[in-house]
């Protein structure tokens, strides 16, 4: 997400320094592996990434199965979501700078390890409170993963071609891997049981860890003693925590209660300690110099307001062909399969070549202008929509996710340093779920209450819902047109010699 042009995915910064600059604290780099090394241990990231986005995926569409089998309540049966989204997104940032500092290889392995344990735990479960503590449990191991993925998948690529096509593959496998799950969810549901959910991880997780061993890169990391700062990794967690806990909970109890206030109140004196303290600690858990990077800054602006936006289309698309239209979550599932076939083929066969045509921040503003234009077209649904006319064409621009998805990492990570790679990438898989958390609280809350009003106005629920969702949808096109603004402003050329140029936003040929 800038003086001097270079080439996609790199900057000044990240460049390779002489070797008596170095920090007296980091580790020698690895030596670069094989061609077809880095290709394979790609896999195994991208595998590790798939088995997680199905996971979040599967289970929404497993909840009703789950909720009679086990008795959860209602208001209990959001915690088999809210646990992991919780615990998954208040530790990103902190296990990004961990894997810096003890090795992004070590916690990578930690965190498959964790996760695959946790899935064990959670289909075995026979009770609510199994279910959501193994979720909890899950939501770990998933942070302790993803968090440094992007960073390991960086330092292995540094040609800038192979780079752009890994970041295609990695942002394929995160986009699709959403849509595939809510077709296996509903066909492991109704072929077996909802326990399979969670047992296909098994084996996927320990094809992972066993191909990781030799595959990954061995890296050292910086040593604890490089930003073992206590106070600000407690500061940090807590305050995500507590935020994330905030919004999750807006739909129950509303944006003006005394619960959102409190706890948001208490989430940003937390965060603002937090930011405090690494201003002043002498080894700061998040070095604030990340932030100079306008590439670094304006990419996870982007981020989490087109996350907020996209929410709308990854869930309440599939809640509208369920409530309005009827359909089963296995048709549900395939009526979505075309969005995700789009994505990985733009992603994978034209992304990486038009980032080297044009740059990344071109291709992110085409990529943010179609997704507005999904959205807003998904504001004149019908209550009774023909498929083939009125929503598989909408499918077919979700290409420009498969577009926007490869630039903004690229943009997200380009201002990482070799030592700060995984909290780079925390830090961008942090405001992921960030937005996710905000534009579940925001557009289901919005949705909700129109739906209630126009129930109250005795409209027909399928009318009701209906009117909803386009409200969601409307609201969702206004968050993709400022996510292009602040790209264009944000993500914009600085003259030569402009002060906070400390990296390249590639914008293609001059």
């Amino acid at each position: 997400m800038s003086a001097t042009v270079t080439p996609p995915g790199t900057s000044r910064r990240a460049g390779t320094a002489p070797a008596r600059t170095a920090p007296a604290t980091a580790a020698p780099p690895a030596p670069a592996p094989a061609v077809r090394s880095r290709w394979a241990a790609l896999g195994v990231i991208a595998t590790s990434m798939l088995m997680t986005v199905l996971d979040g995926s599967i289970v929404t569409v497993a909840m009703p199965a789950i909720q009679t089998d086990l008795g959860f309540s209602p208001a209990g049966l959001s915690w088999v979501v809210n646990a992991y989204l919780i615990a998954f997104g208040s530790l990103l940032l902190l296990a990004g700078r961990l894997g810096d500092l003890i090795g992004r290889k070590r916690m990578f392995l930690a965190g498959t390890a964790v996760f695959t344990l946790a899935s064990l735990l959670a289909g075995a479960a026979t009770s609510p409170a199994v279910l959501i503590a193994a979720r909890l449990l899950q939501g770990v191991g998933s942070a302790l993963a993803s968090a440094v993925s992007l960073g390991i998948l960086f330092t292995l690529f540094t040609d800038a071609g192979e780079r752009a096509k890994a970041i295609a593959v990695f942002s394929f496998t995160g986009a699709a891997g959403a849509s595939l799950g809510q077709v296996l969810g509903g066909v492991l549901t109704d072929a077996l049981d909802w326990h399979w959910i969670f047992f296909i991880n098994l084996p996927i997780g320990l094809a992972v860890l066993a191909l990781a061993v030799p595959l990954l890169p061995a890296d050292r990391g910086l040593g604890l003693r490089a930003g073992a700062d206590g106070l600000g990794a407690l500061l940090v967690t807590a305050g995500l925590m507590v935020g994330i806990y905030a919004v999750v909970k807006v739909e129950e109890h509303g944006w003006t209660s005394a619960h959102t206030l409190g706890f948001g109140a208490l989430a940003a004196v937390l965060l603002a300690g937090f930011l405090a303290r690494q201003a002043t600690a002498r080894t700061p858990l998040m070095p604030l110099r990340i932030f100079r990077s306008r590439a670094v800054t304006g990419a996870n602006v982007v981020q989490t307001l087109m996350v907020a936006a996209l929410f709308s289309f990854q869930i309440l698309v599939a809640l509208y062909l369920q409530k309005v239209l009827g359909y089963s979550a296995a048709e549900t599932g395939l009526a979505m399969l075309p969005a995700a076939v789009v994505i990985g083929v733009t992603a994978l066969g034209v992304s990486a070549r038009l980032i080297a045509r044009f740059g990344e921040r071109a291709v992110l503003l085409a990529g943010l202008a179609l997704l507005a234009g999904l959205l807003a077209l998904l504001t004149r649904l019908p209550v009774r929509a023909d498929y083939a006319t009125d929503l598989f064409p909408v499918m077919l621009l979700a290409a420009g996710f498969g577009l926007a998805l490869p630039a903004l990492t690229a943009l997200g990570m380009s201002g990482a340093s070799e030592k700060d790679a995984g909290l780079t990438s925390g830090l961008f898989n942090t405001t992921q779920q960030i937005g996710m958390a905000l534009g579940v609280a925001v557009l289901s809350t919005l949705a909700a209450s129109r739906t209630e009003d126009g129930l109250g106005r005795g409209e027909p629920a399928a009318q009701a819902l209906t009117e909803g969702y386009r409200l969601a949808f409307g609201v969702g096109t206004g968050l993709l047109v400022t996510a292009f603004l602040a790209a264009l402003v944000l993500l914009r050329r600085p003259r030569p010699g402009a002060a906070g140029a400390t990296d390249a936003v590639t914008a293609g040929p001059a």
